[in-house]
């Protein structure tokens, strides 16, 4: 297809910032600045039965492969469009039965070599900019990157040798720098994870920790909206992160996967550090010392979630590669989840000698609450917490709560997703039904 570019916008040099997207026309609050479908992506196993493969619908009554017997669609035309995707997998998952385990990024970076060898111009997802123009940052990762990044590699010949031709080594390890820097999370209503994708076009954006659009997805559609007043001229800034902690916490993150330091005006006046970073109000107030000794101790309980998470979802990969060891080695320093919930109580114990319950770094602990203080208007996360605060309240029977919590949560979405979006269809039938 020729590269007409997104009505309402172009493509721009942003000072600072490289290549970025700017507004050519007004946006307001809750207006749909553009969609863009995925140029390649992958449904998480754990979805599998209860979501189309294809399409990514969730219902009932899913009709799987004949073959595999393990990916689900919604009917033959589903079926048929996964085809040239599901053909990679499907004879690989009945050879290798229960050892079939590529990581979700493997997956991804199977299908869009596959795209790139049956294509011979730009698709629908590159209007502004092209999936080879991608930042890799090869130059700026650190061993342990590095190390993932041959994993990967090696994942990739291992599980998919008999059924694709591969790029050079090189190609390919710059193909995995670019997803893990380039690559979305599909995500539900809740913020459940749906699965992985590349949205080329939704990629040019530049970041802010006060975007003034959000990313929502319709099945395997991104759809980018506006949550501030947009004027022609404006760059139009995506978030990369979650926005609830203070700002050097924020940068680390963003230094971490992105390899930049954000300058926007947040992170210059850090207006909100002082609310986020909360102290209790004791007879004797805290050393400076002794409290970034507690930000510290906070930090490493988070990144010990993290790492959990992280070597538990590669290890299986890894045992069919030759570092099933050192993946075995990083699990055995992490705690099982019996004790990581005991450190969980404990840490909030142990912080709350010095933090306010309001404190990001305490409210981190105790998921349920996190945020709401914190957050910006028509954050996804709020909007996460009202939908499952609202669906506990009807399970346990308490009606006029429960619709309280979720108008709360329809009133983000409305702007998040549009009104017309089919995640508030099925809410606003779970209103009706409590009539």
């Amino acid at each position: 297809m020729k590269t007409e570019g997104i009505e309402g916008t172009e493509r721009f040099a942003s000072p600072g910032k490289g290549r970025g997207l700017r507004a050519l026309k007004h946006f307001k609050v809750g207006d749909l600045v553009f969609a863009c479908p995925a140029y390649a992506y992958v449904l998480t196993v754990n979805e599998r039965s209860s979501h189309c493969e294809f399409c990514f619908t969730r219902r009932e009554g899913l009709s799987k492969c004949g073959r595999c017997k393990q990916a689900f669609y919604c009917n033959v035309d589903c079926q048929r469009g996964d085809w040239p995707m599901h053909k990679l997998e499907c004879s690989a998952m009945c050879s290798y039965g229960d050892s079939w385990s590529p990581s979700e990024t493997v997956r991804l970076a199977a299908r869009i070599i596959t795209k790139q060898k049956t294509l011979t111009e730009r698709t629908a997802s590159e209007r502004v900019l092209a999936l080879r123009e991608f930042e890799s940052h090869l130059d700026k990762l650190d061993n342990e990157k590095r190390e993932m990044n041959q994993t990967d590699v090696l994942a990739l010949h291992h599980f998919y040798s008999k059924h694709l031709d591969f790029p050079s080594d090189e190609a390919l390890t710059e193909l995995f720098a670019q997803v893990n820097c380039n690559g979305f999370t599909i995500e539900d209503e809740e913020l459940s994870h749906l699965g992985s994708a590349v949205f080329p076009d939704v990629a040019l954006m530049n970041h802010s920790c006060s975007p003034n659009v959000i990313v929502t997805y319709k099945g395997t559609v991104a759809e980018v909206r506006a949550v501030q007043e947009i004027s022609p001229g404006d760059e139009i800034f995506n978030s990369y992160i979650d926005l609830l902690y203070p700002t050097e916490d924020r940068n680390e993150r963003l230094r971490d996967s992105y390899f930049f330091t954000c300058d926007c005006k947040e992170c210059s006046t850090r207006s909100k550090d002082k609310a986020k970073m909360k102290i209790r109000k004791l007879s004797t107030p805290p050393e400076q010392d002794e409290i970034q000794s507690m930000v510290g101790y906070a930090k490493n309980i988070i990144e010990e979630f993290r790492r959990a998470k992280h070597y538990k979802n590669i290890l299986v990969c890894s045992a069919f590669l030759s570092d099933r060891r050192r993946c075995l080695q990083h699990l055995d320093s992490i705690a099982p989840p019996s004790e990581l919930l005991e450190i969980c109580e404990l840490s909030l114990e142990k912080m709350g000698t010095v933090f306010d319950e309001t404190n990001v770094y305490m409210l981190h602990m105790m998921y349920q609450a996190m945020g709401v203080f914190h957050y910006p208007p028509y954050s996804l996360n709020v909007a996460s917490m009202y939908l499952k605060l609202g669906r506990l309240y009807l399970g346990l029977e308490k009606k006029s709560l429960g619709i309280k919590a979720l108008k709360k949560a329809i009133a983000i979405m409305e702007v998040a997703h549009g009104k017309d979006h089919h995640y508030l269809d099925e809410i606003r039938k779970e209103m009706e039904e409590q009539q």
